[in-house]
């Protein structure tokens, strides 16, 4: 069993009132990852908002971007959305004209979503606004440091979704 670290106040008396979290908690990466994951979070979401939006939306809007046309189902299971929630959001941009469902000539019982033009330049605008709120939330590191996090963020998930699929 390990002990929990000592604080670390740099040696000067007083110092550990300074300190606003917990130092044993930002020691446990996942601790800082979900504090960081809030920051970033809140960022997207203010700047998707600014545009009428909820991030779901955003977020099928865009996988409909880098996938093409999806049935429902798939859509929501690419996006980690449970299926009856995916219906309302995409009942809110269909209102807005963003994006479409028919029925797939394949199997009918199933409906296909696509992007409309107005989603595809939509999807275009709110994607340069997303990148803005990543370079706001991410402005403390180098380009080089932000690559180095994408890349050990997405191996995180890439090891996680290699267990989901056992």
């Amino acid at each position: 069993m390990s002990e929990t670290p000592e604080p670390d106040t740099g040696g000067a008396i007083g110092t550990a009132d300074a300190v606003l979290r917990p130092p044993s908690l930002l020691a446990l990466p996942s601790y800082l990852a979900g504090h960081a994951a809030r920051i970033g979070h809140d960022a997207l979401v203010e700047a998707v908002g600014r545009n009428g939006l909820r991030l779901p939306h955003f977020a099928a809007l865009t996988a409909l971007s880098d996938f093409g046309p999806l049935p429902q189902h798939v859509l929501a299971d690419r996006l980690g959305f449970q299926r009856s929630h995916l219906g309302s959001y995409l009942d809110a941009i269909e209102e807005r004209g963003l994006v479409r469902r028919t029925r797939d000539r394949a199997d009918r019982r199933r409906q296909v979503v696509e992007l409309t033009d107005e989603g595809v330049a939509l999807q275009r605008r709110l994607w340069l606004v997303a990148e803005e709120s990543q370079d706001s939330f991410l402005g403390c590191f180098t380009q080089a440091e932000r690559e180095t996090l994408t890349t050990l963020l997405r191996r995180l998930l890439d090891a996680d979704d290699r267990i989901a699929e056992r």
